[in-house]
């Protein structure tokens, strides 16, 4: 297992991609930010040269863990039997790989939220024995009643909210549609535990909704998956648990400010999902926001940020954003801590050569975001009854899959139309697709490939 002492704490890089010439009268500016972290366990991780230390970089401090698992406890998961038995091994494989010393707690949730263990409100710290009463209350665990996720969110948020925690993170498995409880109680429960905790969102077998699962995720910054054979739930669990115990640094934010004039028009990641964060916004002072990223361990993320500049003339240069990564004061006594930043420009030029180049960093995902796009057009068009439309946008999505290399994407696709010419995208629809293979696609449509450096 990993070191985990603070010294590991990550350290934050930002690269800006972009050509940043335009022409008379251009006002877009794109760019691609990088964001990596690096050093949890491999380069040791320190704050940056002329940065004060926050509590969150406290030497000799582990970071602090707390996870709750919600396992769907419905009626549902007795349909087959092993279903159930499946969901009771992959929790406690996950809750055996949780590290000494992180706080936990088993929810079993069905139309109600029951905090099977400890029990009582309260968290438990992951040793010996605690992890051997976590697998013995999931032995008691049965199938019966109906789904209400909303509620598993906000007794989760209620039991990770009372831990002192640096990383705060939720497991949620489910294997139906959330009918016990109004479209908009889950809405109203993923909008109080947003910037709470993270949480990742696995749907088992084929009768869950892909938009409810991917909703939790994509409110709580987490990710999202299908396992369509509940065989292969303790080894997704298990990932799952390694993944969130990685997690170092949490709660940080992408900052833009940018100068008077300056509009942003959007800001997305891009990789290794694409998912909007444009309606996240914080306002963080004069003419600057912060947008969440959620918890980091060592990995590397895209985000596509795009603005709107004044006009200017030829020969004229401007800062159209700054971007900064930020890390908030834990006890809200300082200021937020500075990780690193990067300089978007604009430059007007007359070379219509330098003007009109495309940064490959920003054509690759403006492709990719496309790519999850049309994927959802497609199959949304397919399930209507408007094949002609589906066959347009998932030929589309072939092309585009073909063209950034996403054989991922590409292989899931393939299941669902006949590829006639992958470079033009010439498909047929399948007249039967397994009812599995459509939600995997629909579920990983938004994964996305790194650009080719």
């Amino acid at each position: 297992m990993a070191n985990f002492s603070k010294s590991n704490v990550p350290r934050f890089s930002v690269e800006v991609y972009q050509n940043e010439f335009l022409p008379e009268g251009g006002r877009e500016v794109n760019a691609i930010v990088t964001v990596t972290s690096t050093g949890g366990g491999t380069t040791g991780g320190v704050p940056l040269p002329g940065t004060a230390p926050s509590a969150a970089f406290a030497p000799g401090r582990a970071a602090d863990a707390a996870v709750v698992l919600m396992v769907d406890c419905s009626g549902s998961m007795d349909y087959p039997p092993t279903k159930m038995r499946n969901a009771r091994d992959a929790t406690a494989a996950a809750v055996d790989t949780l590290r000494e010393g992180t706080r936990f707690a088993v929810v079993a949730g069905t139309h109600v939220a029951r905090d099977v263990y400890p029990g009582n409100g309260r968290l438990a710290v992951a040793d010996a024995t605690t992890k051997a009463q976590a697998k013995e209350a999931l032995r008691r665990l049965s199938a019966g009643g109906g789904t209400a996720i909303g509620s598993w969110l906000r007794l989760a948020d209620r039991l990770l909210g009372a831990a002192d925690a640096d990383i705060r993170h939720g497991i949620l498995l489910t294997d139906g549609r959330n009918e016990h409880e109004a479209p908009e109680d889950l809405r109203a429960a993923l909008d109080a535990c947003a910037g709470r905790f993270t949480c990742d969102a696995r749907g088992v077998g084929t009768d869950w909704e892909v938009k409810e699962v991917t909703s939790v995720a994509s409110a709580l910054l987490g990710t999202a998956d299908i396992v369509a054979d509940p065989s292969h739930l303790a080894a997704d669990f298990t990932r799952m648990m390694e993944n969130a115990m990685g997690k170092e640094v949490a709660d940080v934010a992408l900052r833009l400010w940018t100068p008077v004039g300056v509009e942003i028009r959007f800001v997305k990641q891009v990789a290794p999902t694409v998912e909007d964060l444009t309606g996240r916004r914080t306002e963080a002072g004069p003419r600057a926001g912060d947008y969440p990223t959620g918890s980091w361990g060592d990995e590397s993320r895209d985000y596509h940020v795009c603005v709107r500049v004044p006009e200017a003339g030829i020969g004229r240069e401007m800062l159209a954003a700054r971007a900064s990564l930020i890390l908030p004061d834990p006890t809200g006594a300082a200021a937020p801590q500075v990780l690193s930043q990067g300089l978007v420009r604009a430059v007007w030029t007359d070379d219509m050569v330098a003007s009109t180049s495309i940064n490959p960093q920003v054509a690759h995902y403006t492709g990719q975001a496309e790519l999850a796009q049309v994927i959802q057009q497609g199959l949304d068009a397919r399930k209507s009854g408007d094949f002609d439309g589906a066959t347009a946008k998932l030929g589309r999505a072939v092309q585009l899959a073909s063209a950034s290399g996403n054989e991922e994407t590409a292989k899931l696709l393939s299941k669902v139309v006949d590829v006639v010419d992958a470079a033009t995208g010439t498909v047929r629809l399948k007249a039967k697709v397994a009812e599995a293979d459509e939600m995997t696609l629909e579920t990983r449509s938004t994964k996305t490939v790194r650009v080719k450096k």
